[in-house]
């Protein structure tokens, strides 16, 4: 391993090391590159295994995004923008593209778990990759919640297709939306604990089997909701104007965090450099072309003013249109595994995120011991899970979904600005995929970011400061003093 500060065979020095000094020194000091690469894989007591390839990456890629984007939230979104919701998930798409080309450049740079939290702390410094970790906590915490919730309608659906009944609004809705305590959506982050537990590979397969399920499934909804489209469902096109399908967008946007989750798998892929730009960006044009083509076709067979309060709207749309309860069940069957694959990889993520904070020292190291014979950190997936299985369980859909994006947008802001600041300050380093254009690309990614923030209401907002403030609190009364660089300097 390269020494603190030195300089890379073919690269040049960091310019500003993290050194002992002042409170702006101490917040501001980095993590070389170098340091962060040698690192990779290791944890306490045991390493990660490098198991996946391309396949697998992009398959995680997409499982932690098709699904609730637009199997359940479509009728969150739908009530906001009318059937200009195909525009907004294009601008969804638009913003996460030119996110997705830094995190490209910088996941073949810097191939390691902690996603943008990392690139941030090789970058901006300490403090601001404990703000982007701390997003990321919010993020994939509240994305496992919020599919999660998501879960149990498709769940219902099916079983009320299959055996003629339902599991009670009080045992299938968090409180708020009627019910008690939402059974399924701890169910099915409790099942994907058990797969995550298993190691990397086990679980990439799984997923795998699961993602091909759901194209499947959307496919199938395509060609039967086609034959119900209706042009006058259209002629209403943009009922809000434009504020109400940027508002859809950022509401939709969450759904596109699939390659975020892809990053984070620097630690276990076999050729990181080259196989996560790819998985990237083939993800989010296989996801966008679906999304886009599903949508256009749910608003021409359904109005769109029926779409308000359905987290099932699919599976309607293909019962209204044949009049048959087979098509909704196999609908049902596919946004059940769909979910499913999404609650798998996201919370893989959150996991892998926690790991690298942990290794750092800015978490406790519970959360970065990996189990000797699964390689697999398995007191970070417990931990985890239980805390996302019980919010799941105790908040409304709708407030987690504008969580989840707020935080996205942030965290996918930085990673944008690291990839210039990074340009700028190690213009040499090996770079197995460039941001084309750059800086324009990335500034053009950054402004979007910070327009879609803009778009969401200000409870969101209210939320989103409470959560910082409670995360710079945890940083200067455990981080900053326990941080592995800050240990090193002493």
């Amino acid at each position: 391993m390269l020494e603190h500060g030195a300089a890379p065979p073919g690269g040049n020095r960091d310019p500003r090391p993290p050194s002992a000094g002042g409170l702006g020194t101490r917040l501001m000091r980095r993590k070389p590159v170098e340091r962060l690469v040698a690192e990779g894989g290791q944890g306490e007591g045991g390493t990660l295994r490098r198991s996946m390839g391309m396949w697998q990456l992009t398959m995680i890629s997409i499982g932690a995004t098709l699904g609730t984007g637009i199997f359940v939230v479509l009728g969150e979104a739908v009530p906001d923008a009318g059937p200009a919701v195909v525009i907004s998930f294009v601008i969804a798409g638009i913003t996460a593209l030119f996110s997705a080309l830094s995190y490209a450049e910088l996941a073949g740079s810097i191939p390691v778990s902690g996603s943008s939290y990392s690139y941030a702390y090789a970058t901006l410094g300490e403090l601001i990759a404990w703000v982007c970790g701390w997003c990321l906590i919010l993020e994939y915490g509240v994305s496992v919640a919020a599919v999660a919730v998501g879960w149990g309608q498709y769940l219902n659906e099916l079983l009320d297709g299959t055996l003629g009944f339902t599991i009670p609004d009080a045992l299938s809705a968090p409180p708020g939306d009627g019910g008690i305590f939402n059974l399924p959506a701890l169910l099915v982050v409790m099942l994907a604990m058990v797969f995550l537990l298993g190691g990397a590979k086990e679980s990439a397969r799984a997923n795998t089997i699961m993602v091909a399920v759901k194209i499947l499934a959307l496919l199938l909804f395509c060609g039967v909701a086609v034959q119900g489209v209706k042009s006058g469902n259209y002629a209403d096109f943009m009922p809000m104007g434009m504020a109400g399908v940027s508002a859809a967008g950022a509401t939709l946007f969450f759904s596109y965090i699939g390659f975020d989750a892809a990053s984070t798998a620097g630690e276990e892929a076999k050729n990181p450099q080259r196989d996560l730009p790819r998985a990237i960006m083939l993800s989010l044009v296989i996801v966008t072309a679906l999304y886009c083509l599903v949508a256009a076709i749910a608003v021409g067979a359904l109005p769109w003013k029926q779409f308000e309060g359905s987290e099932a709207a699919l599976a309607g749309i293909m019962k209204e249109v044949t009049g048959q309860n087979i098509w909704a069940v196999l609908l049902a069957v596919g946004a059940v595994v769909a979910i499913a694959s999404v609650v798998l990889t996201v919370l893989y993520g959150q996991t892998r995120i926690l790991f690298a904070m942990s290794r750092d020292g800015l978490v406790p190291k519970v959360f970065s011991k990996v189990h000797p014979k699964s390689g697999a950190p398995r007191a970070n997936t417990v931990i985890v899970s239980l805390f996302c299985g019980v919010l799941a369980a105790a908040v409304p859909l709708g407030q987690l979904a504008d969580a989840t994006s707020i935080g996205t947008l942030f965290a996918f802001g930085l990673v944008n600005v690291a990839v210039i600041v990074l340009r700028r300050t190690r213009p040499d380093m090996p770079r197995s995929f460039r941001t084309p254009l750059s800086p324009l690309f990335p500034v053009i990614g950054f402004a979007l970011c910070v327009y879609m923030m803009g778009s969401l209401d200000v409870v969101t907002w209210v939320v989103f400061g409470v959560w910082m403030a409670v995360g710079l609190v945890v940083y200067f009364g455990y981080g900053m003093r326990r941080s592995r660089l800050a240990t090193a300097e002493k």
